[in-house]
Order: C-alpha cells, then sequence, then structure tokens
C-alpha cells in the first residue's frame, strides 16, 4: 500500500510534458511578437533621430534662414530677426506681398518648426508679419 503506483508516475511525467510544451508554445508565440514590436520600434527610433538631427541643428536652421533673407526680394522688406536660446523670431511692420509670398515658399517648404505665424493685412499691398521658428 505504501509503493507509489508507476502508471500514477507516467502519467504525472507525462502532464507536466504536456503542460511544458504548451508553455513552451505559448513563449514561443510572445518572443515573436515581442520581436515584431522590437523591429517597429526600432525603425521609429531611426525616423524620430533623424527628424531630431532635421529640427534640432540650430546652426543649419540660422544658415538657411540667412540664406532666405538676403533673397534680392526679401531685403527692401525691413525684416529683423531676434536670436534667443530656444527660438528665432522674424517680424516686419511693413512688407510688401511679393516678398510676403517669397518668404512664406521657403518657409513652408522648409525643415522648420514654426510655432506660431501672425500676419496682418496693412493695406492692399502691405502686410505685417510675426514668425517664430522653434528649435
Amino acid at each position: 500500500m505504501n509503493r507509489i503506483n508507476p502508471l500514477h508516475i507516467l502519467f504525472f511525467v507525462m502532464l507536466i510534458l504536456l503542460i511544458t510544451m504548451f508553455k513552451l508554445n505559448s513563449s514561443k508565440n510572445e518572443l515573436a511578437i515581442v520581436g515584431e514590436t522590437y523591429n517597429e520600434t526600432l525603425v521609429v527610433s531611426s525616423k524620430l533621430k533623424e527628424f531630431h538631427k532635421t529640427y534640432e541643428d540650430r546652426k543649419q536652421i540660422k544658415k538657411s534662414l540667412d540664406r532666405i533673407l538676403k533673397r534680392s526680394s526679401l531685403r527692401k522688406a525691413n525684416i529683423t530677426k531676434k536670436v534667443s536660446k530656444s527660438n528665432i523670431i522674424i517680424s516686419s511692420e511693413s512688407m510688401n506681398k511679393i516678398a510676403l509670398n517669397s518668404l512664406m515658399g521657403k518657409v513652408i517648404n522648409g525643415s522648420y518648426n514654426v510655432v506660431s505665424l501672425k500676419i496682418k493685412k496693412l493695406s492692399d499691398k502691405k502686410v505685417s508679419i510675426r514668425l517664430e521658428i522653434k528649435w
């Protein structure tokens, strides 16, 4: 009576084997899902790094804005540029619409983080502008 039946031992070993196989299969599935998530995160992080490089390079932003502001159509517009630690503010009290169109075309198509843009119509041909670009 004190002896354990060998069939019971065999049954428990088979049961443990089945449970282990089930757990192993579910672990493989979880590993596959984690692998896919890792690959997606890697792609997103590389894109984020590229965006960070583009929008965070202060020297490049200053250089490109200076190049835009030195255009012949913008020289007569009386544009002032204030550079601070975290942003650049470009403003003009009186600018013609051709200069405004030229400036907006270059700024909107460039890679700048435009925080605020205020344009006020002064007359049919003149406007005032305040543009804040943040880095």
